[in-house]
């Protein structure tokens, strides 16, 4: 099959699962220098298994995607702020940078080798980016790693919604997501792994997620399962928690800056208290894969506490979705520098 035929893909029923796409990007680290392999077909990693990314968790990983345009030309979505956040989690694992022009045009290389995989404009779909660096080779004791891998794969995904915005409800945990001086503002596996038994409760329980509050006071909403938090309060202001150990989410910054510059309201990062929900009118999840996760209730404790009757998201909620959705497809002027073409 070439690169310019179409691959066998039901691009309507198209879920949230590996796909094994043509080419994918690699690069090593050794000798206190990255050595680039480029684009290679094999998608299996031959680690050493002395690798301290499979004992001691020396690893981070991204998330990003590029989409279709209506015209057929090919958006990624802020991949300089991946590179930041990734650069941020290396030097938080003490492992070598990925300087933001190679990883740029690392993104931009894998795109364009695996373009007959992006989802048609107007399935709601997209190309999903997943770089990381992986800390590898022989080595038992716990110190970082000789030599690193840097790579990045990419899979097909389709909406995270097929029938538009739904509202959930979702629950507080009793588990913390991070520790309060630990890795929670990392893109690190590990902060994943520990968050799969409680999402898993969560879901068994009957709702979309859990909410983790902060560590230290068990008082502040900091992030929702995987994704960050956001609300929109009574007096008007769009507001996102404000803490050291939360995840700084691509969508929850350019989400406040579009509260503020395109729909006209103040957007701070502040405290969010989980006793004080009486003073927002609409909340939200707010990620890379589900772009936005409207908020239909909050469930802490014995109590429950409702946002909105049915399942539609609020408003601000909506408008918030259609302008960060109609900029990472072309239907809306982007901001300056937030779109890179492939």
């Amino acid at each position: 099959m070439t690169n310019a035929e179409t691959p066998a893909i039901d691009w309507d029923r198209l879920g949230f699962d590996y796909i094994k796409t043509d080419l994918r990007y690699r690069a090593h680290w050794r000798n206190g220098a990255w050595h680039e392999e480029g684009l290679v077909a094999d998608n299996t990693l031959h680690i050493s298994e002395g690798s301290t990314a499979l004992h001691y968790g020396q690893q981070c990983f991204e998330g990003l995607k590029a989409y279709r345009t209506e015209d057929g030309s090919i958006n990624l979505f802020r991949p300089d702020q991946n590179a930041l956040r990734m650069q941020r989690s290396c030097d938080r694992l003490l492992m070598p940078n990925v300087p933001t022009e190679m990883f740029i045009k690392a993104c931009q290389a894998v795109v364009a080798a695996n373009a007959r995989f992006i989802p048609p404009y107007g399935t709601g779909g997209a190309l999903y980016l997943r770089p990381f660096v992986i800390g590898v080779g022989d080595g038992i004791g716990v110190r970082t790693a000789p030599e690193f891998i840097f790579s990045i794969f990419c899979v097909p995904v389709g909406p995270y919604y097929r029938d538009g915005l739904k509202a959930q409800i979702f629950s507080v945990s009793d588990y913390d997501r991070a520790a309060p001086n630990g890795t929670g503002a990392a893109k690190v596996g590990g902060n994943y792994a520990a968050s799969l038994l409680p999402g898993t409760q969560a879901k068994q329980a009957g709702f979309a997620d859990c909410i983790y509050l902060d560590p230290r006071t068990r008082t502040r909403i900091e992030e929702v399962g995987t994704a960050n938090f956001f609300a929109i309060t009574k007096d008007g202001r769009f507001v996102t928690p404000h803490s050291a150990s939360i995840l700084p989410g691509i969508t929850r910054l350019s989400l406040l800056h579009l509260a503020q510059a395109y729909i006209g309201m103040p957007a701070v990062e502040t405290d969010v208290f989980i006793d004080r929900l009486d003073e927002l009118q609409e909340a939200g999840a707010c990620g890379t894969a589900a772009v936005i996760t409207p908020i239909r209730a909050i469930s802490h404790g014995e109590k429950v506490h409702v946002f909105q009757e049915g399942n539609e998201a609020g408003p601000v909620t909506q408008r918030l979705f259609d302008t960060l959705t109609g900029i990472q497809t072309g239907r809306v002027e982007a901001p300056e520098g937030w779109i890179v073409k492939v």
